[in-house]
């Protein structure tokens, strides 16, 4: 893939006529993009014109082109300016999600646990309630508008005294903070009750729980002693699903989230993977392969595959979900709507691992049941494997200060920013891909990967390659769903705290 830069020049023609751009060849067409992440996809002759300068200005390939300010000019070039700006807004706000991990304990016993979870009975793997109000502290010193506390383990609600106190103490805290204040719990449910449901409504608290497909699938992957791991999650997702409604909530938008894991076992039930989300209500579904982190990384050889092998199974359930849509079930995939949403919209849904730079220590920060910090949860997953690699400091003690600007966290911005990296640099896929510099670490022993042989950037490319592909057939019908798929409501209800 190649970038055309432009030279002012008077009457310019062909490459002197345009605005920096990618290009390469997908669907038997030429697609371009910029910066920005706007795109237009011309022939392989009209290609050809225009880069000798024989593009007649008239044609509907240079319109588009124009459109897309891919003609540079004055006004094109500032367009351009306003839209990369807006597109990487982030880079200004400071971390605005805080990953708690507030024990280790865990209730389940999952074939492919990142977490490095440890037994219910061994307590000294909680965080302590001045501990967790240190947390809280540090946390709202991030510069950032909007926060967003994600409770994490293990399983969370095995320490719950101390969940609820970080909510109620943050709520109480916020009112002089005045941010926009959110709550996250993701959960397996099995240890869920009335009186937890009713505490996470009362503060909207958004639920989050894991559903791997059928009951056999879930079952599989996600061990519960003495009972059925599906069972309790799907039990306490429709409880939750009808205290949202409750409180007056509009189901589409305020329902428990639903997240899936693929192990080996998942690979042979694409569509009855997607049809079990649609059974239990779910109008969206998050396909996500293997990290290789936590116990994960040692039972890989049994329950992992090839990118290939994911790749077969991602694209057989997505096709199935527009055929869905195509008759009137909406059913989405997570993935591609972030994809999506950076290719078909002006803005970036700050996908903290598709981002340049990505949102190590400065989109979320994670904070550990002992008081250690890191860069994310990915590097978490590291520490508890035995490597400090990721450790951006220790509460009490570290102050926010010392935290993000810690050498980690330089380090990792440098190490994901798509400008500086060979194979995404000059990619036509740049605007939309992300890297991340942990992943590359554990796999291939440096932050700075070989994209090349990254079976991470390989999954994004695929699935780029496949979306364009869609969007390059130019069928109106596969264009609409796909453009819904980037529709992002508003669910300010989860901001407001009692």
């Amino acid at each position: 893939m190649n970038m055309a830069v432009g030279l002012k020049a008077p009457k310019a023609r062909g490459l002197e006529a345009a605005n920096p751009f990618r290009f390469g060849r997908v669907a038997g067409k030429t697609l371009l993009t910029n910066d920005a992440g706007e795109f237009v996809f011309l022939s392989n002759e009209e290609f050809a014109r225009f880069v000798e300068g024989k593009l007649p200005h008239d044609s509907q390939a240079w319109l588009d082109l124009d459109a897309k300010h891919f003609i540079r000019s004055p006004e094109s070039e500032a367009a351009l300016a306003r839209l990369y700006a807006r597109k990487n807004a982030f880079l200004f706000n400071g971390p605005y999600l805080h990953i708690v991990i507030v024990t280790l304990r865990c209730n389940e016993i999952c074939l492919y646990c990142h977490a490095s979870r440890k037994d219910v009975s061994q307590s000294s793997y909680d965080m302590s309630p001045e501990l967790a109000r240190n947390v809280v502290d540090t946390i709202f010193e991030s510069p950032s508008e909007t926060i967003t506390i994600e409770f994490q383990g293990g399983e969370p609600l095995v320490n719950w005294d101390t969940v609820k106190l970080i909510i109620d103490y943050a709520v109480e805290k916020n009112k002089s903070k005045n941010k926009r204040l959110e709550f996250s719990l993701v959960t397996n449910m099995a240890l869920m009750d009335s009186d937890k449901l009713s505490h996470l409504m009362k503060n909207n608290v958004q639920i989050c729980t894991s559903i791997d497909g059928p009951r056999q699938v879930h079952d599989h992957n996600r061990k519960l002693v003495g009972g059925s791991a599906y069972e309790q999650a799907v039990y306490w997702m429709a409880k939750a699903d009808q205290a949202y409604r409750e409180k007056g909530l509009e189901p589409d938008l305020y329902h428990v989230e639903a997240l899936l894991t693929v192990t080996r076992e998942t690979l042979k039930y694409p569509r009855e993977v997607v049809d079990e989300y649609v059974r239990l209500g779910r109008k969206a579904i998050f396909l996500r392969p293997l990290n290789p982190f936590g116990f994960a990384k040692q039972t890989f050889e049994q329950i992992g595959y090839t990118s290939q092998e994911f790749m077969d199974f991602y694209f057989k359930a997505v096709n199935y979900m527009v055929e869905l849509n195509r008759k009137g079930v909406e059913i989405l995939e997570r993935t591609a709507g972030i994809l999506l949403t950076k290719m078909l919209t002006p803005h970036d849904p700050n996908y903290l691992d598709l981002r340049s730079p990505c949102g190590a220590g400065i989109g979320q920060i994670a904070y550990n049941y002992d008081g250690t910090v890191f860069t994310c949860d990915e590097g978490r997953m590291l520490y508890q494997m035995g490597d400090d690699m990721f450790q951006i400091g220790k509460l009490p003690g570290s102050t926010y200060k010392d935290l993000v600007e810690s050498a980690p966290v330089k380090a990792l911005a440098v190490a994901s920013c798509t400008d500086l990296i060979p194979g995404c640099a000059d990619s036509v896929y740049k605007p939309y891909l992300g890297v991340c510099p942990v992943y590359n670490y554990s796999e291939q022993g440096g932050i700075f990967g070989n994209m090349h042989a990254s079976e991470r950037h390989k999954w994004y490319v695929a699935m780029l390659e496949y979306l364009f592909g869609l969007i390059g057939t130019g069928e109106k019908e596969t264009l609409d769903i796909l453009t819904k798929w980037t529709i992002v409501r508003d669910r300010s209800v989860f901001f407001m705290h009692d």
